[in-house]
């Protein structure tokens, strides 16, 4: 008993602490009297409550207008409207030639121009970056502290700090998810704090604040930037080039502070080695200042530097120091650990030591960052001389809306690019002026032109905390090739030109048709049925007379007859002009239905579409990632809508009225005999389900379908002689974390309609072999018989993985199952594959 009440007066002393600026700051340092504390403007001190966003923006403009240390900029908004926010902190006389100091320090990244710069004179810059997972609210929190501390304290330590650096602070790189979270958590707060981590505090609902507001891990999308937040992000990255960036983060916990250099034989080779000295360097001020305080802490385990797309790895291709800091999380205000009492105030804490002690380490390393930041870009040029390859060309020659997608996503990250100005033949494809690009590898982002192109097939380890290959042509399903020798460039890509769209031929009384390879098709496609148009598919190739010619239409083109139509003809080509202006997808004028060749325009091979009625099921027991991205892909891309009903509320909803169910991976083990027997009779009706991964397992394991999966070999080799300590590595280097494999597809079938090519690549991140179906029309995509491309796969799994199905079809009395082996919209860059699940929307 004594030591139960020991043990409750240390908690109430630990969170009465916390409740104090004095327990955070540094001691004896005074502060600024002007500057407003935390507490003043957000109304609670820092750790006493979670911040929400709104009350988070309020304080850092209110620092901004009462300090001449601090620039505030809005650099974008969130898909909820909420400010991103990056806050420029230095000396007053820095202040003053802040965009001389930024021009300069960009120099850096120029070798005809960085010779020649002092950087015994220069600033370094740092980037403090804060909580990207809105459920690990430590770092937003702590930004709090930080802003109040650099703008308000005095003294000969913050006046050479300031001096000596420009620190750029994002307080929260998620802003809908920390909200998101904040809300969860305050709301379950009791005013006698309960520590028991089973309280609903602990343990917030599905899809929780980890993501955005689509649920997407902004953490994996530094490189592919396709969300706002990302974007807006690297406006200011590539706008300074920080010396440092730190990705404050939180963990389980029942850890305790981890801060990089992280396991070394997990460095993307294309990171200098110097990079990781730099790192460890760094770390030693870490130790220092966690130790001063008598925190736990381990370094160079779990964590590792191979994927580019992360907070922490993004910089170190661009002549930076990525750090990042993974903090044991409260999940709430006070909870019971392994290693006793986790506050929320110590939590913030910790961030915000490790805060100071980068800030320390740059300015007693800042020569030291500054020269190793230019000799990297030194040693880009002479290794970007010696590669082979003097360039990639890429480029589809029928999908103009990919191949702007490609091309802005380099742009964001200032890589140069040229149009091919003459026909070229590579590596068996070919290339023409007007639908091709060239990107030559002799230029300051050569590491990073490298990493979005090269594959890879050799790994130091086969341990990984993410994905092991991520070929951007190959995820976007361009053709692309090597180039050995450089050709004479085009002019210069400046700004990307989004494809617009036209009417070829004017009006028409009789028909208009599009073919199914834009990658905006789907979406020409739904805006047409949601204005009542009547639109038939060609399950047969066709050619026509148009206006410039005679015209080849293949497999999937949509035909919009307009006599059928209940609208006039006026009102048919005020619709279509209407969906091709929005949509950018080339649309032709049919005069007659009498084809040239191939069948004629009233065929019976010409198929009416299905309009999409979608429901989606989420909630426990799916992932909500894969369900964002599905969301996304619908909602953000093709404009159509869906409803998400939660697979608790799945057994009482109607569900009658759709006719589309979109099942996301997720393991199900909660959706109870009823439900199934409902989710069967509704197949049985008509109604078509689509079900990703481990939900198309889940339906074979109830009955519903016939999906025979290929056991996958978790064994391990009885012949290893592997000591104790091994044990799970062993195990996770069974696991697949995401490579690229070779399908071959059936171009004629409703699934492949919009592929040319006889294959595709498809992204793996599992261990799911799906036996084809004993019809084998039902199996229209089958991995290869030496599929992988790119990335890790475990010795184990070679002869399990060929000619696997990435798709299967099953009819169930008048209905079907589409199940997917794998994702088929990852992360919202894997363009090759997402027509693989549009399709199977409509046709």
């Amino acid at each position: 008993m004594r030591k139960i009440i020991i043990l409750f007066l240390f908690a109430c002393s630990v969170q009465v602490n916390a409740q104090q600026l004095s327990y955070y700051l540094p001691a004896n340092v005074t502060y600024n009297s002007s500057v407003p504390t935390p507490k003043s403007v957000v109304g609670h001190e820092v750790g006493e409550w979670h911040i929400t966003h709104d009350r988070l923006v309020s304080y850092m403009k209110t620092v901004d207008a009462a300090s001449d240390r601090v620039t505030l900029t809005v650099t974008g908004t969130t898909h909820e409207g909420r400010q991103q926010l990056a806050l420029f902190i230095t000396s007053p006389a820095n202040h003053a030639k802040l965009e001389t100091i930024r021009q300069q320090h960009l120099q850096l990244s120029d070798p005809a121009k960085s010779t020649s710069l002092n950087t015994a004179d220069m600033p370094a810059v740092v980037w403090i970056g804060c909580s990207i997972h809105g459920n690990e609210p430590s770092g937003a929190n702590m930004s709090l502290l930080l802003i109040y501390h650099l703008a308000a304290a005095q003294g000969k330590a913050i006046d050479e700090l300031l001096e000596n650096t420009v620190i750029i602070l994002d307080p929260s790189f998620n802003p809908d998810g920390l909200n998101r979270f904040a809300n969860w958590v305050n709301m379950h707060k009791s005013a006698t704090l309960v520590s028991d981590p089973n309280t609903r505090e602990y343990n917030e609902v599905w899809p929780g604040g980890r993501t955005n507001h689509y649920w997407f891990d902004l953490n994996r999308d530094w490189l592919p930037a396709q969300q706002p937040e990302s974007q807006n992000r690297l406006k200011i990255f590539h706008d300074w080039r920080p010396n440092i960036l730190t990705d404050h983060h939180e963990m389980g916990s029942n850890s305790t502070f981890f801060f990089q250099p992280g396991v070394p034989s997990r460095v993307n080779p294309n990171t200098p080695k110097k990079n990781q000295q730099l790192t460890g360097a760094i770390g030693n001020y870490h130790a220092k200042y966690l130790d001063s305080i008598g925190s736990l802490y381990f370094t160079k385990e779990g964590y590792d530097d191979f994927y580019y797309g992360k907070g922490s790895t993004f910089p170190d291709i661009h002549g930076s120091i990525g750090i990042l800091f993974e903090q044991a999380s409260s999940r709430g205000h006070v909870q019971q650990t392994e290693n006793g009492l986790l506050t929320f105030g110590f939590t913030i804490r910790n961030q915000f030591v490790t805060a100071l002690s980068t800030l320390e380490a740059a300015r007693n390393m800042r020569k030291e960052l500054l020269d190793y930041q230019r000799q990297f870009y030194q040693d880009v040029k002479t290794e970007a001389a010696a590669f082979a390859v003097k360039g990639y060309v890429f480029g589809d020659a029928y999908d103009q809306s990919r191949n702007a997608l490609f091309l802005e996503m380099m742009k964001r990250h200032k890589i140069e690019i040229y149009e091919n100005k003459q026909a070229l033949e590579a590596d068996g494809k070919s290339f023409k002026p007007g639908s091709s690009w060239i990107v030559p590898t002799n230029q300051s982002q050569f590491k990073l032109v490298k990493t979005i192109f090269e594959k890879t097939l050799n790994y130091e380890d086969s341990l990984f905390y993410d994905i092991t290959s991520w070929t951007f042509p190959l995820a976007m399903g361009l053709p692309s090739a090597e180039l050995k020798t450089l050709p004479a460039l085009g002019n210069s890509v400046d700004e990307v030109k989004k494809p617009t769209g036209s009417i070829i031929g004017g009006s028409s009384k009789y028909a208009y048709a599009f073919e199914w390879d834009d990658f905006y098709a789907p979406k020409l496609l739904y805006a047409l049925q949601s204005r009542g148009l009547i639109t038939k598919v060609a399950s047969q190739q066709f050619e026509s007379i148009t206006s410039t010619g005679n015209k080849k239409f293949t497999f999937g083109t949509i035909v919009i007859p307009v006599a059928i139509q209940s609208k006039t003809a006026a009102d048919v080509q005020k619709i279509v002009e209407a969906a091709v202006a929005a949509t950018g997808v080339q649309v032709y004028a049919l005069n007659n239905g009498l084809s040239v060749s191939g069948i004629d325009l009233g065929s019976n091979s010409l198929v009416n579409t299905r309009t999409p009625r979608i429901l989606m099921l989420g909630g426990a027991g799916t992932s909500s990632n894969d369900a964002g991205e599905i969301w996304h892909m619908l909602d953000q891309r093709m404009n159509i809508p869906s409803s998400l009903i939660e697979l608790d509320r799945f057994g009482s909803a109607n569900i009658n009225n759709y006719n589309i169910i979109v099942m996301p991976e997720g393991s199900y083990g909660n959706m109870e005999k009823a439900e199934q027997d409902k989710l069967r009779a509704w197949i049985s009706n008509g109604g078509t389900v689509l079900a990703f991964e481990g939900a198309g397992r889940f339906l074979a394991s109830a009955g519903i379908t016939r999906t025979i999966y290929r056991s996958a070999d978790g064994k391990t080799d009885t012949t290893l002689m592997l000591p104790y300590n091994m044990r799970s590595d062993e195990v996770r280097a069974r696991e697949m974390p995401g490579s690229i494999f070779e399908a071959r597809i059936d171009n004629t079938h409703p699934l492949c309609y919009g592929y040319r090519s006889k294959t595709m690549s498809i992204f793996k991140a599992n261990t799911l072999f799906m036996d084809q179906n004993n019809n084998p029309y039902d199996s229209p995509v089958l991995l290869s018989d030496n599929p992988l491309q790119s990335g890790y796969l475990h010795k184990s799994y070679v002869d399990k993985v060929k000619g696997t199905a990435v798709v299967n079809i099953e009819n169930i009395g008048r209905g079907k199952v589409i199940t997917y082996s794998d994702n088929m919209n990852f992360r919202a860059f894997w363009f090759g594959t997402s027509k693989l699940f549009l399709n199977a929307l409509f046709f």
